[in-house]
């Protein structure tokens, strides 16, 4: 792992999230390797977080989340979906990116292979579940370390005058994340390019629903 990439790696997810904005995320396995530059990412800071899956400790599925900053962290969900995550800052803090969104930019035939019912490239990693998929990862990944490239998994943050302008970086409430007062508002931790095609629809947190009285 480069040292500018431990370094965002090594601060509190709120500060790395958008520093990965433009970043380049890769998977290499005997088909190949395919290369996304992020477009949208979510934070997420463990257990100052009710909409982490480390709020409530440490568990045999979320542990590669309390690792230092430079492991992924992947989950299977809803029974049919595997998302990504980037670790941060220092062990035992449980801080994470959700890499939500991003256009491919290398390997894009293999891409196209694991996600045959994309409609066109762009829809290729715009989720985190489709993302996952274009890279090619799953939960046996889960608590890979990035390395440089060819390694399985790596990160390359833009060079020198091709990072995202600060004035194209938007922020607001997490997809599908409630909070105080069931909205998800109190916490504006999705991160995203103005103007990019492949960042992905939002959604608000769907309302609890109330149960009667028994």
């Amino acid at each position: 792992m480069a040292p500018e990439v431990a370094e965002v790696l090594g601060r509190d997810s709120l500060q790395a999230a958008p520093a990965l904005l433009g970043a380049v995320f890769s998977a290499t396995d005997p088909d190949g390797t395919v290369s996304v530059r992020l477009t949208e990412v979510e934070a997420y800071r463990g257990e100052a977080d009710p909409g982490s899956h480390a709020f409530r400790g440490r568990t045999a599925r979320n542990a590669s989340m309390f690792e230092a900053g430079g492991v992924i962290y992947v989950y299977f969900t809803y029974g049919m979906h595997h998302c990504l995550n980037v670790v941060t800052g220092p062990a035992g803090l449980s801080r994470a990116v959700l890499l939500r969104a991003g256009e491919v930019v290398a390997g894009v035939e293999l891409a196209r292979r694991r996600r045959p019912a994309a409609r066109n490239d762009r829809d290729l990693a715009r989720g985190p579940a489709r993302l996952c998929a274009a890279l090619g990862l799953d939960r046996s990944e889960d608590g890979t370390a990035l390395g440089g490239p060819g390694s399985r998994v790596s990160l390359a943050l833009p060079v020198l005058g091709q990072a995202p302008e600060a004035s194209r970086i938007r922020t607001g409430p997490r997809t599908g994340v409630a909070g105080p007062g069931g909205d998800g508002k109190a916490y504006p931790w999705r991160f995203w390019l103005e103007g990019e095609p492949t960042v992905s629809p939002y959604k608000p947190a769907a309302p609890r629903r109330k149960r009667g009285r028994q």
